[in-house]
């Protein structure tokens, strides 16, 4: 009696999961999805952001931003800037614009977040992280956009190149 009670749940939820069912193809592909600012964007889609041209593209399972080279079009995706951590935000290669949130030291001196444009990079570990990859005057901000405001940090919160 037992297994006639658990068939139709299994059996239930294997449907309801799309598990086995081959019309259901689309799952795998919707996961290779490029992300921006939270937003999916399919492989093989081109955008424009900060003056450049960007497409996605599935590096080896990886949904990954590649550079296409610059552009004179405004952007086509939204620009909040490098302000939060890129995981689930952005995909790899993904750049913005820096924001106080990626300020950092070297010694004892801070290096504004502002400076820099910041690509998303994985860690290995699952996770996205930041890193600057150019200066800031090699973004370009449409017209109108509002820029990161400025950091309030200064050099005395820098000690042995930690940010306190």
């Amino acid at each position: 009696m037992r297994r006639v009670r658990f068939f139709p749940i299994v059996a239930g939820l294997t449907l309801a999961l799309g598990l086995g069912v081959p019309g259901i193809a689309y799952a795998a592909t919707a996961s290779t999805a490029c992300l921006w600012d939270g937003s999916p964007h399919t492989d093989g889609l081109a955008i424009s952001s900060g003056g450049w041209n960007f497409r996605c593209t599935d590096d080896q399972g990886t949904p990954t931003w590649q550079s296409s080279g610059r552009t004179t079009a405004h952007s086509t995706v939204p620009v909040p800037g490098a302000d939060t951590n890129p995981t689930g935000l952005f995909s790899v290669g993904a750049r913005q614009p820096g924001t106080a949130y990626d300020d950092y030291c070297v010694g004892d001196q801070l290096i504004p977040g502002t400076d820099d444009v910041y690509e998303a990079y994985s860690g290995g570990d699952g996770h996205l992280y930041w890193h600057a990859v150019a200066p800031i005057s090699q973004w370009s901000f449409d017209p109108g956009a509002a820029r990161p405001a400025p950091t309030t940090r200064t050099g005395s919160l820098c000690h042995d190149s930690n940010l306190t």
